[in-house]
């Protein structure tokens, strides 16, 4: 569906209105997502003043007859309007480029959008449709073609679509490498979309083609000839959203419904396509995220920029991350449906204990932290200069408290250092250490052999 992760801004320790000490230690952002989508030639020419909200789309030629049946759909259901353009994808491409204007590119290839998303023109990219090149025959393969090397014989009419032009061109080339020469030097034709020479071929004014598998489906009287060299080439049709789409919100959510099993997967699946299966359809898509409180201030402007563009609505939990691990894993064995799609732990330490509920994780940040204590305990030079022993003894300092509100009962920074009074007259020694332990956990022991009932 949505991209799932949006990189937020380094987080920045929280001053409880004391001096910042400058002892530093690595502090690890990390994120779990879920694993959180008839034939006509030539182009329909844009409106010169497209109704508000109408959702404008560049798609490849070839994959005319599903967009079209999905966009009518789409308007019966909604009301919303679609309105379409076609054309080889290179050549979408270029007027994309050209026109600075419109919501969404669907293209054959992944090719030609990794080429898009060089130029700066595309966001979001759902996968709709995978597809190969295969040699199209008509039906009762009259020449018996069987292999490239039978489509170099004497007496046998090839066309292929043009490389620059249309994507299972630039497939063709990429499968063939050297041999595609010689095949290009015998083709009797070259045309800007795969429609046109499969209807080329259909009239008969050509033996064979290259085109797509799908191409195939969606042409009566022809037949695929599958050949190694070919059917390795494996690329997605996608849609990916304009970087200048007006109505971000619009486009996704039609982007969405073309990738939906039982919308537009459904249409493909029937037009012949093999459907990538996306999210399943609807209109304001709910997002449940979870994340640690000390998070909260880097990420909740950005979640509600990503809500509005994606027009999705997002429910999140912040608190601390052992409270949101104990959650989940309770929520996990109960099988509760509010289980959250997403997890954007506070620190590395609370990786493990869920992941096994994410399919993936990802870095966002990676963040030094400082360890604030009350003004006097320690000076800002003598502070540098501490080891990480050193540091995390500082927890038994009087005054030393991380409480933002100070009761009769706690945030008055003596409990540690009452302990540690005690301890000591009882004659033992208790020392805090600090411990790295990756991405197994962290913790801070203390060593306190109690020998006798003294400590009470």
């Amino acid at each position: 569906m949505m991209t799932r992760a949006s990189n937020s801004a380094a987080h920045k320790p929280r001053r409880l209105n004391q001096q910042n000490s400058k002892l530093m230690k690595r502090h690890i952002g990390m994120a779990f997502t879920l694993a959180l989508c008839g034939m006509a030639f030539g182009s329909t020419l844009l409106a010169a003043s497209p109704a508000k909200n109408t959702v404008i789309v560049y798609c490849a030629a070839g994959l005319k007859k599903p967009v079209e049946a999905v966009a009518e759909q789409y308007r019966t259901e909604t009301g919303a309007e679609v309105q379409l353009q076609y054309g080889g994808t290179g050549t979408l491409l270029a007027q994309i480029r050209l026109a600075k204007k419109g919501d969404l590119f669907i293209a054959a290839d992944d090719g030609t959008l990794a080429d898009a998303r060089k130029f700066d023109v595309i966001r979001e990219v759902i996968p709709l449709a995978r597809q190969h090149p295969v040699i199209a025959v008509r039906k009762g393969n009259p020449k018996g073609i069987k292999s490239l090397a039978d489509l170099l014989r004497d007496g046998v009419r090839v066309a292929l679509a043009n490389h620059e032009a249309a994507s299972v061109g630039k497939a063709t080339v990429a499968a063939l490498g050297e041999d595609y020469a010689p095949l290009a030097a015998h083709a009797i034709v070259t045309k800007p979309t795969v429609t046109e020479i499969a209807n080329d071929l259909k009239l008969g004014a050509v033996d064979a083609a290259i085109v797509w598998d799908s191409t195939v489906n969606t042409f009566t009287g022809l037949e695929a000839v599958e050949v190694p060299e070919l059917s390795g080439r494996v690329e997605n049709a996608s849609v990916a959203v304009l970087g200048f789409a007006k109505e971000s919100a619009a486009a996704l959510r039609f982007a969405r419904y073309l990738a939906a099993p039982e919308k537009g997967g459904e249409v493909f699946k029937k037009a012949g396509f093999n459907p990538v299966p996306g999210d399943t359809w609807a209109a304001k898509p709910e997002l449940n995220l979870y994340s640690g409180g000390v998070n909260r201030p880097a990420i909740e402007g950005l979640l509600r920029e990503f809500a509005d563009r994606e027009g999705a609505e997002i429910t999140t939990v912040f608190n601390g991350c052992g409270v949101l691990c104990a959650s989940m894993k309770a929520m996990a064995e109960a099988r509760n449906p509010r289980f959250p799609d997403a997890y954007y732990a506070c620190d590395l330490c609370f990786v493990p204990p869920v992941a096994k509920y994410f399919p993936e994780a990802v870095v966002l940040t990676e963040t030094d932290i400082g360890l604030a204590v009350q003004k006097g305990i320690i000076g800002a030079e003598k502070a540098a200069g501490l080891s990480d022993e050193e540091s995390v003894q500082l927890i038994m300092a009087p005054g030393f408290s991380t409480a933002e509100v100070v009761s009769d009962l706690s945030g008055r920074g003596v409990g540690m250092d009452a302990v540690l009074s005690i301890v000591t007259r009882s004659g033992e020694r208790c020392a805090p250490s600090a411990r790295s332990a990756g991405a197994a956990g962290c913790a801070s022991p203390s060593r306190c052999p109690w020998r006798s009932p003294r400590f009470w």
